[in-house]
C-alpha cells in the first residue's frame, strides 16, 4: 500500500467550509441517517481482512483476534445498536412544565449540530475513529476526521473506507502529522472530539477555544485495579492480564497498576506470572502478543524500567533474554514486567504507563488503598475486585472514575447504553449509543404556550390570583 501524502494544512478550513455549507443546505433526516449507517455496515464488514493486514502492519504485529474483537466486533456493533435505536433517538423527549405553567406544554428536541471534527487516537485506530463517527452522523451532522499518523496505512484505509460511503461535502478525512493535528484543532467546528493523551488533549482545547468551539476529550490516566481481600487470587489476576496486556498495554482504560492486600502479594505476583506463560509461551515466536505502536514509545517504555531499577525496586521480567535483547527491539516486542511496590515518585506512578508494564502495590487496610487511588487524579476507569458488597459499594462511594467494571477489567467499555468518558483529567464528556448521539446533538428545549401568556397573568382576573400567591410565599 503506497501511503498517501499528508493533507495540505490549507485545505483544511475549504473542507471544514464545504461540509459545513452541504449540511445547512440539506440537513440529513431519518432516512439519510438510517441509508447512511447502514452503507457504512455493509462497506466496513466486507473489508475486514483489509482493515486487519493495515493495522498489523502499521504495529509491526497484532493479534489479529485482538483486531476481530476490539475494532471489527465493537465498531459493528455500534453501528447496529444506532441504526436499531435511530427512531426512538430522534423523536422529541417530553418534559414537564410543571403546575404553575399548566395547560402549556414542552419537549427536548434533539437537533444536529453541523459539522463534528474527529481526532482518532493510534492504539485502537478503526474502533475509536469509525463510532464516533457512528454517534455522529446518526445525530444528523456531516464529519471531517483526521486519524494518527502513527498508523498510516490504517488511516488510508478509514480515508479509502470512507470516501467510498460518503460524499465528499458529507464527511472528509485529512491525513497528516502534528502540524496537521494542530490546525484541524483550530478550525471553528460545531463539536470537536479527541481522543488522546491528557497532554495533547489540553492543546486541542485550547486551539478550540478562541471558537469557543465545544469539545469532548477522551483522556487516560492510570487505571487502577484494587483486589478486596476476599477476592479468589487466581482469578483476579486471569482478569488482570486480560485488562493489561491486551493490545500489549496500550489501552486508555487498561489496568495501569494493581493493589493487593499485603498478605497475599507474593501469590499474586507468582498468579500473574503464570498467566502470562500460559497465554504467550516463552514469547520467543509471539504470535498473539502484539508489537510497541513505534520506538519512540519502546524507548519510553525502557526508560520506566531503568528508572525503577535506579531506585533498587524489584523488577520481574518473566520473559527476560538477553540474548534477544536486540532483537526484541528492533521488532519492538517489549515483554511483560512487574514493579514491586514502587515509590510513589518513581516514573511508572508518575505517568500512564500505556504498555505492559504493571506495578503491584500492597496495601494493608482498604482504607489506605482508596486512600492511594485518590492520591492520584482521576483515571479513566476503574477496577474493583470483590465479594463483600459493602466493601465494592465503599470503593465505589469514596472514588471516583471515568467508568467501572466491577470483578472485571475492559467490559463496561463494550455496553453501548454505559456512557463512556472520563472526569477532570482523565477527560470531558461521553460517547457510545444515546450518550454519543447527545454529544453531538442539540438537545433543544422547547416551550409552548396555550391559551394564556404570560402577560395575561398580571391581568384580571388572574392578577388576584398572583397576589395571593405572592402573599403566600411571603409567609
Amino acid at each position: 500500500m503506497d501511503i498517501l501524502a499528508d493533507t495540505p494544512v490549507t485545505d483544511l478550513p475549504a473542507t471544514r467550509e464545504r461540509l459545513r455549507t452541504a449540511w445547512q443546505a440539506r440537513k440529513p433526516d431519518l432516512a439519510q441517517r438510517r441509508a447512511d449507517l447502514t452503507r457504512l455496515r455493509d462497506a466496513f464488514r466486507a473489508s475486514v481482512p483489509q482493515m486487519d493486514a493495515a493495522i498489523r502492519a502499521d504495529f509491526g504485529h497484532r493479534s489479529s483476534h485482538e483486531n476481530l474483537l476490539s475494532e471489527a466486533m465493537i465498531t459493528l456493533a455500534e453501528i447496529d445498536h444506532a441504526i436499531s435505536h435511530l427512531r426512538r433517538w430522534t423523536r422529541p423527549r417530553g418534559a414537564s412544565v410543571g403546575w404553575r405553567f399548566w395547560p402549556a406544554r414542552a419537549e427536548i428536541r434533539p437537533e444536529p449540530v453541523g459539522v463534528v471534527g474527529i481526532l482518532s487516537p493510534w492504539n485502537y485506530p478503526v474502533n475509536l475513529a469509525l463510532v464516533p463517527v457512528v454517534s455522529a452522523i446518526a445525530a444528523g451532522n456531516h464529519v471531517f476526521l483526521k486519524p494518527s499518523e502513527h498508523t498510516p496505512r490504517t488511516s488510508q484505509f478509514l480515508r479509502e473506507l470512507l470516501a467510498d460511503v460518503f460524499p465528499e461535502d458529507r464527511v472528509a478525512v485529512a491525513l497528516g502529522g502534528a502540524e496537521v493535528g494542530a490546525a484541524f484543532s483550530a478550525l471553528p467546528f460545531d463539536h470537536l472530539l479527541f481522543t488522546g493523551s491528557t497532554a495533547v488533549g489540553r492543546k486541542v482545547m485550547a486551539a478550540a477555544a478562541p471558537h469557543l468551539t465545544p469539545v469532548t476529550l477522551e483522556l487516560g490516566g492510570k487505571a487502577p485495579a484494587l483486589i478486596c481481600a476476599d477476592y479468589p487470587i487466581d482469578l483476579a489476576a486471569a482478569r488482570i492480564a486480560s485488562g493489561k496486556w491486551f493490545n500489549a498495554g496500550q489501552t486508555c482504560i487498561g489496568v495501569d497498576y494493581v493493589l493487593v492486600d499485603a498478605a497475599r502479594r507474593d501469590e499474586l505476583v507468582a498468579a500473574l506470572q503464570k498467566q502470562l506463560r500460559e497465554r504467550y509461551g516463552d514469547l520467543h515466536a509471539p504470535q498473539d502478543y502484539t508489537r510497541i505502536i513505534n520506538a519512540s514509545q519502546y524507548a519510553r517504555l525502557s526508560g520506566y524500567l531503568d528508572d525503577a531499577r535506579s531506585r533498587g525496586l524489584q523488577v520481574i521480567e518473566p520473559f527476560a533474554d538477553p540474548a534477544l535483547r536486540e532483537q526484541r527491539q528492533a521488532e519492538r516486542i517489549f515483554p511483560p514486567a512487574l514493579v514491586i511496590d514502587p515509590d510513589p515518585d518513581a516514573q511508572v506512578m508518575q505517568h500512564e504507563i500505556f504498555g505492559p508494564i504493571l506495578p503491584v502495590l500492597s496495601y494493608r487496610t482498604l482504607d489506605e488503598a482508596i486512600a492511594r487511588i485518590n492520591a492520584l487524579d482521576r483515571p479513566l476507569a476503574l477496577y474493583p475486585f470483590g465479594n463483600d458488597r459493602a466493601q465494592i459499594e465503599k470503593i465505589l462511594a469514596n472514588t471516583l472514575a471515568g467508568g467501572v467494571t466491577v470483578n472485571d477489567t475492559l467490559l463496561h467499555f463494550g455496553v453501548h447504553d454505559l456512557p463512556f468518558g472520563g472526569i477532570g483529567p482523565s477527560g470531558i464528556g461521553a460517547i457510545h449509543g444515546r450518550n454519543g448521539f447527545d454529544t453531538f446533538s442539540k438537545l433543544l428545549p422547547v416551550f409552548h404556550q396555550r391559551r394564556l401568556v404570560a402577560s395575561d397573568l398580571l391581568k384580571p382576573p388572574y392578577k388576584g390570583t398572583i397576589d395571593k400567591m405572592i402573599r403566600w410565599l411571603a409567609k
